[in-house]
């Protein structure tokens, strides 16, 4: 039985709706990067990173190869850097939509 597209969707929404996994994604942007530079890079203890660098890992979302001795994590397409560039984009939208929403209403206040 194959699961809904929009099932399928909600799911990956869900995987990246969390804050750590958002910074490793962003992170992993410019290019694959060793483990020991994501816990350089992001204040979180080394096994909380291992759980949600292998949340990203079962989604589909990072892949991980070894180099030499160390253990590298990246993006599996780079359309993933795109679903972040959207997303940037529309909260960017958004915020711009209530700033201008919230001038309004102090001009309203003000008015009053």
């Amino acid at each position: 039985m194959t699961v809904p597209l929009y099932q399928a969707k909600a799911e990956m929404f869900r995987t990246l709706g969390h804050p750590v996994r958002i910074r490793v994604l962003e992170l992993l942007q410019s290019g694959p990067r060793p483990v020991r530079h994501l816990i350089d890079e992001i204040d979180i203890e080394p096994s909380s990173l291992s759980q949600q660098l292998a949340v990203l890992r079962r989604a589909g979302i990072v892949v991980s190869f070894r180099d030499g001795g160390q253990v590298m994590y990246a993006l599996s397409t780079p359309a993933v850097a795109d679903l972040l560039a959207a997303g940037r984009n529309i909260l960017a939208e958004v915020l711009t939509d209530r700033g201008g929403l919230l001038a309004q209403l102090q001009a309203h206040q003000d008015s009053s």
